[in-house]
């Protein structure tokens, strides 16, 4: 028989038990619960870092989008402006090149005049014969062997500098004749303060002396130079307007430098003596 002190004591250590056990269930609950705060507090704080991180690009990204809306009120890109010239004729550009310069064969007093029948129009330039006589020369030769036509003029820049650059059978920007022509009539009256005004023809180069080819840029705004390209020619009134519609219709990139909008294709290139 269990005596009664017995059954009592029995009693209160499975109460004592049942009270260690509860205990323990709840240390356990607790522990768990604080480990799942912890957690979540965890990915909440991550998340936060991270939405920080991309609010600060998106509110750039955002701050742009909203500046575009500003100048252009319509949200969908601008469209380009209509081409204003025609398909180019038909034919190829001709690739053959030479080891060195041509031989002088023009008059240096006489009057020289260059026509570019070009897809957007006629354009035609008085030459400079007598202060630059080799870069006409180099132009007469050219142009009688048919070298600049069906060729692209693959620039224009429309900020900062005003021209329409042509003369590149490549159409790439780096193509030129085989031979180098020297600067000439860099004192020209023309270029005042570092300036090459609307209506001038001067030869593109490397940046090196010396290196012109085949490369020319037509100026269709004032446009500030250092006198590092030899100016070799006046565009008329006619001419002038067929550049400042192709100038009109922009350029490729957006950004002020890249190929003109306007399908600009030299279809023939003469030079005349008068």
């Amino acid at each position: 028989m269990v005596s009664q002190e017995q059954r009592r004591r029995q009693l209160a250590r499975e109460k004592f038990l049942r009270q260690q056990q509860r205990r323990t269930s709840a240390r356990r609950k607790a522990r768990m619960r604080n480990a799942a705060i912890a957690s979540v507090l965890g990915v909440i704080l991550i998340g936060s870092v991270a939405l920080y991180t991309t609010g600060v690009v998106l509110k750039d990204d955002d701050s742009k989008t909203n500046a575009g809306a500003e100048v252009t009120p319509s949200a969908s890109a601008p469209s380009k402006a209509p081409d204003p010239c025609d398909k180019p004729a038909d034919g190829k550009v001709k690739t053959q090149t030479w080891e060195k310069e041509p031989a002088m064969t023009i008059d240096k007093s006489a009057k020289y005049t260059m026509k570019l029948e070009t897809t957007c129009g006629d354009i035609d330039i008085a030459l400079k014969a007598e202060a630059a006589p080799h870069t006409v020369n180099s132009f007469d030769f050219l142009a009688g062997k048919g070298f600049f036509d069906h060729t692209k003029c693959h620039r224009l820049t429309t900020n900062g500098i005003f021209v329409l650059q042509c003369g590149d059978p490549t159409g790439q920007g780096n193509g030129g004749p085989g031979y180098n022509i020297p600067d000439e009539n860099l004192k020209d009256k023309s270029l005042k303060d570092n300036m090459y005004p609307a209506g001038t023809v001067a030869m593109a180069n490397t940046g090196q002396p010396n290196s012109g080819g085949s490369q020319f840029f037509l100026v269709y705004q004032n446009s500030p130079l250092p006198p590092s390209y030899t100016p070799f020619g006046t565009i008329s009134d006619e001419g002038m307007t067929v550049l400042k519609k192709i100038a009109a219709a922009g350029e490729s990139t957006g950004a002020g430098d890249g190929a003109p909008n306007a399908t600009v294709v030299i279809d023939k290139a003469t030079v005349a003596k008068s």
